[in-house]
């Protein structure tokens, strides 16, 4: 493979984009090298997302074009990674003829082997699932970000079953990597000068390694480098430890900030996403979490139009929004998957007009709610973490509050990659303005406030 050039191409959630810099990894060990451009390349991979109809239109668009690439450059091979390949791979290879590799989550060591293959005039395919495979032994190569923040992959798969989602037939059952290895990783990075990190997982709470737990993991990890920060993501309300609460309110680089997915806010929608609690345990769970973790920020996944979906359960959800009140929200209308429950068992039968009238109604209310929350951080301060300059403007930085808010401040002699100790001075729904006061840490702003 020496000589070649590789392009990847990610889409979706941050597992994705974690998956690609294994890929990286695994590339650059075989010879090949990196390119910024698709027109560089000699192989392009596209590493794709199967949660929502939207995100595989885009791939589907993406491929059509590289299909207009290789007529220009026959000797050009195109991969489809990750859920979309599992998932539609008949398609994308027999019927449409866009790409010549297709290779699921669980296959990516198998790539230069594929890549040879094709180059012998075949088409070539490994979709195959492992109940064994976390890439554990695998360094990711990070080709891309911002040098400051990064995603660690702590384990794979699902083994929840909610009946709108495809996961856990695109990625397979739950396996966590060896504690050992997720530790070295951040050490990794610690010495590489990163200062953030996001541990992922399908349902992070379910992680174990022997009598290693996520709680646990998560306390040594804050255990690395006391000026390191740390997120994850995501936790299922199901499962929810309250020692974990408790060690985040403990430790300082232990961010307050925790991304909680309801889905709905009605009891009997819950009941048919198969989500195992009710609206009632979930806002004991927020209550909490609110009560142990001071100054906790949350976000939230939300389905608008799931099957079945009345206008009184849609109320619901608004109210327990409402009721909540979040930082941050995702949201979507629902799209239907193949091979899930919700495919199987009912119907998608709420019709389009009234799923964007209420996925409309939600984002807006969420709007307000974030107006408001962002208005209340006026005269606080935060330390922040620069992740670079400001889309808008060179002559400011930008960075997040461990509470996952944006902030904006002027960029005097900050870098990417210091902490600054700023105070809020105006706001809008998704950012804060800021008055930078000095550079600071972990340590000292947190001692500081211990003292306050």
């Amino acid at each position: 493979m020496a000589d070649k050039k590789f392009y990847i191409e990610t889409y979706g959630c941050q597992m994705n984009f974690a998956d690609s810099e294994i890929v990286n990894s695994i590339l650059l060990e075989d010879g090949m090298s990196p390119v910024h451009e698709a027109e560089q390349a000699d192989v392009i991979l596209v590493n794709t997302c199967s949660i929502r109809e939207n995100a595989e239109t885009k791939v589907w668009n993406r491929l059509k074009e590289f299909r207009q690439l290789k007529r220009e450059k026959s000797d050009l091979t195109v991969g489809v990674l990750g859920c979309m390949a599992e998932r539609i791979k008949d398609q994308i290879i027999e019927q449409e003829h866009l790409v010549d590799i297709v290779v699921g989550p669980d296959a990516y060591r198998d790539i230069p082997k594929l890549i040879e293959e094709v180059e012998d005039g075949r088409k070539a395919v490994n979709v195959l699932l492992s109940l064994e495979e976390t890439y554990a032994d695998i360094a990711p190569v990070r080709t891309t970000g911002n040098g400051v923040t990064a995603f660690v992959s702590i384990m794979r798969g699902c083994d929840n079953m909610c009946s709108f989602c495809v996961v856990p037939f695109t990625r397979g059952r739950e396996r966590s990597r060896p504690m050992e290895s997720i530790l070295n990783e951040i050490r990794q990075l610690s010495e590489q000068g990163y200062k953030e990190v996001t541990l992922l997982g399908q349902n992070v709470n379910s992680y174990k390694d022997g009598e290693n737990t996520f709680a646990k993991l998560m306390y040594e990890a804050s255990q690395v480098d006391p000026e390191m920060r740390f997120r994850f993501s995501s936790p299922h309300p199901k499962d929810f430890p309250d020692e974990l609460l408790h060690i985040i309110a403990e430790k300082p680089n232990l961010c307050n900030y925790i991304h909680i997915p309801a889905q709905a806010g009605s009891s009997s929608m819950l009941e048919r996403m198969r989500r195992p609690y009710t609206r009632e345990q979930y806002l004991e769970l927020v209550e909490k979490m609110k009560s142990i973790i001071p100054g906790l920020s949350l976000s939230t996944d939300i389905i608008a139009g799931f099957c079945d979906e009345t206008e009184e359960e849609h109320e619901q959800t608004l109210s327990l929004m409402k009721e909540v009140e979040y930082d941050l929200a995702y949201m979507f209308a629902y799209s239907e998957r193949e091979r899930t429950l919700a495919y199987r068992k009912f119907e998608d039968n709420v019709p389009e007009e009234i799923k964007k009238r209420r996925l409309s109604e939600i984002i807006t209310q969420q709007m307000d709610i974030q107006a408001k929350r962002n208005k209340e951080e006026i005269g606080r301060r935060h330390l922040v973490l620069v992740e670079g300059t400001s889309k808008r403007s060179d002559d400011q930085m930008s960075g997040r509050t461990d509470t996952n808010k944006m902030v904006v401040f002027d960029r005097m002699d900050f870098s990417k990659g210091d902490y600054v100790e700023v105070e809020v001075v105006d706001s809008t729904s998704a950012t804060l303005i800021a008055r930078p006061v000095k550079k600071s840490s972990i340590a000292e702003f947190y001692k500081k406030e211990a003292v306050a």
